[in-house]
């Protein structure tokens, strides 16, 4: 008895030391990968991205990815705008093939066709994978549409018949196209991959260790990517006033600064103190800063649909008044990502329908159906 009773006791005693030490591993603080912290107070609104950040005499930070989309991004816009100032037929599997990256696309750039990265698969990556398959199939039955559409490119457009209004090259219902894929693209691909992708669930990748045979964690290189699709510049939009922007941007990087003047000069400064945040192991001032932007750049993109909505009443010339309407229209369609301020397709799609989707387009358009829109987007983000 005396001996079962021993053993019994020995038992207990060593499942619970067991237990313990299972429940210190689980709660156990992972050490931060880097060991030197960065002071929040150094950086500035023009401080170089990668000179920020740098480890044992080298830079962590990689922006080759980010980059690369940006720049196949840009070159499918060029494909399309100087097919049209050229008075060219658009063949439409070259902006697939551009949009894939398949077929060594990018004639002026051998990296880009190598770059292992496209865009395509980067489109509504948020969203499942059927989801997002509707999104990438959108954007390639407008490249069929564009196409045809100039095959007309040297007639003059007007109601029911495709051609061009000025140097605006539009389908029958008056729609300019390349304009509504622009813009649809910098939500749908940019935006989304940026704020709902890289900044909310990239935040949780590893930054406890070096990718393998990299000089930098998983967090900061999602963070890095993010950064680097913004823009092309060392220091986002440095020099710029309300009136003069001080670098070259493109797409959202450039309507940031255009309709979110009160924003757009702390952006820079924020992905400097997101990154920061990680080489600190500083998760609440890392989300801090995620949110920020993110706020930031879907009230650019809600406040450039209200502002094109608003020029189509101002304007005299035809040619422009098409141009705004498919500016406008294409960032309609991007609010369907700016989840921040709980927009969805329903919400995108309602608006574009009511707006665009009588049988004649931009040519039944009237002030009560911009205004209708406008009064949409202003209530739910708050303009």
């Amino acid at each position: 008895m005396f001996k079962r009773t021993y053993k019994m006791k020995f038992v207990l005693v060593a499942l619970a030391i067991a237990g313990m030490t299972s429940c210190k591993d689980d709660d156990a603080v992972v050490a931060p990968l880097r060991t030197t912290k960065i002071d929040y107070a150094t950086l500035t609104a023009t401080t170089p991205y990668s000179n920020a950040f740098v480890d044992g005499g080298k830079t962590t930070v990689d922006l080759s990815n980010g980059n690369n989309r940006y720049k196949m991004f840009q070159a499918l816009n060029t494909s399309m705008s100087s097919s049209i100032s050229g008075n060219k037929v658009i063949d439409a599997t070259v902006l697939k093939n551009m949009f894939a990256n398949t077929n060594n696309p990018f004639v002026d750039s051998t990296k880009l066709n190598t770059s292992g990265v496209q865009l395509r698969n980067t489109v509504a990556s948020s969203w499942s994978t059927a989801e997002a398959e509707v999104v990438k199939a959108k954007i390639e039955t407008l490249f069929s549409e564009i196409a045809e559409a100039s095959k007309s490119i040297t007639s003059t457009a007007e109601k029911g018949k495709a051609g061009k209004l000025g140097s605006r090259l539009v389908d029958a219902k008056g729609i300019e196209t390349n304009q509504i894929i622009q813009k649809s693209l910098i939500g749908a691909l940019q935006y989304d991959y940026i704020g709902n992708v890289l900044l909310t669930k990239g935040l949780d990748a590893d930054n406890s260790k070096l990718v393998t045979g990299k000089n930098y964690s998983q967090l900061e290189q999602n963070w890095d990517e993010a950064y680097a699709f913004l823009t092309l510049n060392q220091a986002y939009l440095a020099g710029s006033t309300n009136t003069v922007r001080g670098t070259t941007e493109f797409a959202l990087g450039s309507y940031v600064w255009e309709y979110n003047q009160a924003a757009y000069p702390q952006v820079h400064l924020a992905f400097l103190k997101g990154r920061a945040a990680i080489v600190n192991n500083d998760k609440t001032e890392l989300k801090k800063q995620a949110d920020f932007i993110k706020a930031a750049f879907e009230k650019a993109i809600a406040a450039a649909a209200v502002g094109y909505l608003g020029k189509w009443g101002n304007r005299t010339s035809e040619a422009d008044k098409v141009h705004d309407i498919g500016e406008g229209a294409g960032f309609i369609y991007s609010l369907r990502f700016c989840t921040v301020n709980g927009a969805n397709a329903k919400f995108s799609d309602d608006i574009l329908t009511a707006l665009l989707g009588s049988a004649n387009g931009y040519w039944d358009l009237t002030p009560a159906k911009i205004s209708a829109a406008s009064d949409a987007i202003k209530a739910k983000f708050a303009l």
